[in-house]
């Protein structure tokens, strides 16, 4: 246990920070899930172990949550993945950074919990039974296509492929399902990709489609090429078409192509009411939609002043942000630092993954005497970049004064305020 909250039920019957939890009622944990089932009752036994020593406690809960946080949501570790798909991005990393940024997860709980994409061509019977008994709802799915040789094109998967059977029975039971679709050109876009696009849009309980573009290192040699300016205005004329469908029978756009398609394509966005709450937001789809929104109601709020600031970002939303940037009055001194992904190369050019030496390197180039605005999208949760450099690493290497920002517009113009 991370944390017992004092004066909690759980705090009352005796359970501490460190305590290890074994049990609840007699029966082994899997995941916080399990927990969270068996502990929603008036009252429980919990099994812990602490310093070598195995306790019962009993926890009267008639007042309220047990006050229990986890250090992790999964006990019995994470499942992997075993699919060989031809453009996972894990198995373009190249070596040499922390080893968890090479686990391949396919894991349901961590598609409910946290949003991450899911094969479903690992889960058995009885994990689509615990899915529906439990109405872990929704999921994420990782699709990429319906055509059976397609699918083994692109997935590989071990053994017989059961997703587009596990799915619908899924839904069959009222699971909710938002699903991904990587496309690869001249493999699953197309024909192949209205295919998909008409398998799904059956099916009601899928609450929408996300399509993003394949995306590749130098650390591979399958790919050297993703969608250009033609290619992606393909993707966005096909999903405009089921958009106009989906709106007229759902009343939502349903299907939506990733910010990359539009600058790309040099094609505008849709508006933000067309992107209907964000449902693929965490997919990478409609960031620069809302962020554009959020940053033209705040500029009333932005008073620049005298300093120099230099805005760090990755090179696709580089352009974004300099447009926006020309919005703001009396911004001489305010510009927009775009850095290369030198680490990961290929056509990565996202903020997200920029490794810390190369903007540090970008920064000591650059040169300005003022203060460099840093996004926190760069770091996790432990402050480290992709490369495990904190932000005073950063600083040091570039001998420059850097602030770590949020990473929102409203973030931005507050800092821009105060600076």
């Amino acid at each position: 246990m991370a944390r017992v909250r004092f004066g909690s039920p759980a705090w009352r019957a005796g359970m501490r920070r460190g305590d290890r939890v074994l049990a609840v009622d007699g029966r082994p944990l899997r995941d916080v899930l399990d927990w969270q089932w068996r502990t929603s009752g008036e009252s429980f036994e919990v099994e812990v172990s602490r310093g070598g020593r195995r306790r019962v406690l009993s926890v009267d809960a008639r007042r309220g949550p047990a006050g229990v946080e986890f250090d992790g949501v999964l006990f019995d570790g994470v499942r992997r993945c075993h699919n060989a798909c031809s453009f996972c991005f894990v198995a373009q990393l190249p070596k040499g950074l922390r080893p968890s940024l090479y686990v391949r997860d396919d894991d349901y709980r961590l598609s409910f919990l946290h949003g991450n994409f899911i094969t479903l061509t690992n889960l058995s019977d009885e994990d689509v039974e615990r899915i529906l008994e439990e109405r872990l709802s929704p999921l994420h799915v990782s699709l990429h296509a319906v055509d059976p040789e397609v699918r083994r094109r692109l997935i590989a998967p071990r053994g017989e492929d059961r997703a587009l059977e596990v799915m619908d029975r899924l839904l069959a039971g009222g699971i909710a399902v938002h699903v991904q679709i990587v496309a690869v050109p001249g493999v699953n876009d197309g024909a192949v990709l209205r295919e998909t696009l008409e398998y799904l849009v059956q099916r009601a309980g899928v609450e929408s489609v996300g399509i993003v573009p394949l995306g590749f290192t130098k650390h591979q040699r399958r790919f050297s090429s993703s969608y250009d300016r033609d290619s992606a205005s393909e993707i966005i004329a096909l999903v405009s078409e089921f958009q106009a469908k989906a709106r007229a029978s759902r009343g939502v756009s349903w299907v939506y192509a990733a910010d990359e398609f539009y600058l790309l394509a040099g094609i505008p966005f849709p508006p933000g009411e067309e992107y209907d709450g964000y449902p693929q937001y965490e997919n990478g789809i409609g960031l620069v939609r809302s962020f554009v929104d959020e940053f033209e109601a705040a500029i009333p709020a932005v008073a620049p002043r005298g300093r120099r600031i230099v805005l760090v970002t990755g090179e696709m939303f580089a352009p974004v942000l300099s447009g926006l940037v020309r919005l703001i009055p009396g911004t001489e001194r305010l510009s927009v630092l775009p850095v290369p992904n030198t680490l990961l190369g290929g056509n990565v050019a996202v903020t997200g993954l920029l490794a810390g030496e190369d903007i540090a390197r970008a920064i000591a180039a650059d040169g300005a005497q003022g203060t460099y605005l840093v996004p926190d999208i760069v770091l996790n949760s432990d402050a480290l970049t992709l490369d495990d450099m904190t932000a005073r690493d950063i600083q040091r290497q570039a001998a420059a004064r850097i602030r770590v920002i949020g990473s929102t517009a409203a973030d931005l113009c507050a800092e821009l305020a105060r600076l």
